[in-house]
């Protein structure tokens, strides 16, 4: 069962149990995918599992600066509401890298490109996000390659 599937499924069985913060969310996922599936193309073969899971962690981090800035505002309650959709989402999200295996893979590809410097950060970083399969955030993953760089 795909993603897309699964997140279908969910909002029936939300919509059943009344649940109306997860069903309220998983519409918006919904929305959002199709309007991904639009606009490259694919409505009717669909977007694959990892193009639904970039969709998913843009959303997630859209709601994370989303109640930062509820916060600095200083409402509390729509912060905590954009808290709550961010947790439906991403329990749809595959588990994230520890640091030690972020660390790991990084190190990894650094010793297969040869003489890495930090002019190479870019092609480093490209390939550590690749082989994460998005279980790593991209400001994590130019974090970690730059303390990698720099004490080589």
């Amino acid at each position: 069962m795909s993603l897309k599937q699964v997140i279908d499924q969910d909002l029936k069985e939300a919509l059943l149990a009344g649940d109306r913060l997860k069903a309220d969310t998983l519409r918006m996922i919904k929305s959002v995918i199709l309007n991904q599936e639009i606009a490259q193309n694919k409505r009717d073969s669909g977007l694959d599992d990892q193009e639904v899971i970039a969709c998913l962690q843009k959303e997630a981090k859209k709601r994370q600066e989303a109640s930062d800035l509820y916060i600095k505002a200083g409402s509390v309650e729509r912060s905590k509401k954009e808290l709550d959709e961010k947790k439906v989402i991403e329990a749809y999200l595959p588990e994230m890298m520890s640091d030690s295996e972020l660390i790991e893979l990084t190190r990894n590809i650094i010793s297969k490109h040869g003489s890495a410097s930090i002019q190479d950060m870019g092609v480093i970083i490209k390939s550590v996000k690749e082989s994460s399969d998005g279980r790593a955030d991209g400001a994590r993953i130019a974090s970690i390659v730059k303390d990698q760089l720099s004490s080589k």
